[in-house]
């Protein structure tokens, strides 16, 4: 099956437990909430910029969620395997291993992750994904305007029944009135820009 056919039939699990992010205005975000110099509108070809580099290096994108210099890619292209060390999401003092495949659609500027249990590298290397929490799929996704780029992404977790902590984990970082990490990290280190959050 395809990423996107094993996501579509998990998330119409009703086992399983889904949560649908909200969109994130970035420039919206970045007027309301930060000092950014020089002046700065973050286009949707720069969103998904940070979509595709992130996708390869989520140990560099996402600091807040996965172990400094952790992951390793398999593959080459659009389509690839990665293995990192990720915090659990309901305990985020304790790592474990997290093995996705990955598929890059840039017709549809959306990335898929599949989780898997097991995975065996090239060069032999057996992985296995931690059982401190369900396996996750995640999608990426970038809509809206040229001008006027939606930050979008969901996530499904295969569980016998809905678990109500894991959502509520979800809604309270959906609430967060700043962007995530990795677009901060994209206009700092990519796009060169200061970028002070406002008190």
């Amino acid at each position: 099956m395809k990423l996107d056919e094993i996501l579509a039939a998990a998330w119409a699990d009703p086992a399983n437990t889904t949560i649908d992010l909200p969109p994130v205005d970035v420039n919206q975000v970045l007027r309301d909430h930060y000092d950014v110099t020089p002046d700065l509108t973050y286009t949707r070809t720069m969103l998904w910029d940070m979509e595709v580099r992130k996708a390869s290096a989520p140990d560099v994108y996402i600091p807040s969620a996965v172990k400094p210099h952790s992951a390793e890619k398999f593959g080459e292209g659009d389509d690839f395997t990665r293995v990192s060390e990720q915090r659990v999401w309901l305990d985020r003092d304790t790592f474990g291993t997290v093995i996705e495949r990955v598929h890059v659609d840039h017709d549809r500027q959306s990335v898929e992750f599949v989780g898997l249990p097991e995975w065996q590298a090239p060069d032999g290397r057996r992985f296995t994904a931690t059982t401190d929490q369900p396996l996750f799929h995640v999608e990426h996704w970038v809509e809206g305007a040229e001008d006027q780029p939606l930050n979008r992404w969901r996530i499904v977790f295969l569980t016998t029944e809905p678990d109500q902590r894991l959502v509520d984990f979800f809604t309270e970082l959906g609430r967060s009135p700043y962007l995530r990490d990795f677009v901060e990290i994209h206009i700092r280190d990519v796009l060169g820009h200061t970028l002070t959050r406002k008190d």
